[in-house]
């Protein structure tokens, strides 16, 4: 009863319930490497725009990265670090030298932190 009336149409009537889920999880196995693979093209082209705030971007894509763990793809606090860095438009240029010109690697809440000052600052300019 809680299997969506498009997946029971796709899976044959079987005599046994364990034959029953075993189709069950096929299906939803090639689901869930499509869901990894469309998770993964978004993370990887995501632009910030400026139409949401800079936060709320960061947010948006470290969630892309945890549905992707459940997925069973697990997105390094680096990598995605980086995701986030490739994400930014020209005008913070700037921002990313000075990030690769550093020792210190940071993690995703640490460059939260300095990308909002970044964006406060650009917002001031304006």
């Amino acid at each position: 009863m809680s299997i969506a009336n498009n997946i029971k149409s796709t899976i044959p009537q079987t005599e046994s319930a364990r034959e029953y889920l075993k189709f069950v999880e096929e299906r939803f196995c090639s689901a869930n490497k499509s869901l990894a693979g469309t998770l993964m093209a978004e993370l990887t082209t995501m632009k910030f725009d400026g139409s949401c705030s800079m936060q709320n971007h960061i947010i948006e894509m470290t969630n892309i990265a945890a549905r992707l763990q459940t997925l069973g793809m697990k997105v390094d606090d680096s990598v995605l670090v980086q995701f986030i860095l490739n994400s930014l438009p020209p005008e913070y240029g700037p921002f990313q030298v000075n990030y690769n010109t550093i020792k210190d690697k940071w993690n995703v809440s640490e460059l939260s932190s300095m990308l909002t000052q970044e964006e406060s600052r650009h917002l001031n300019m304006l």
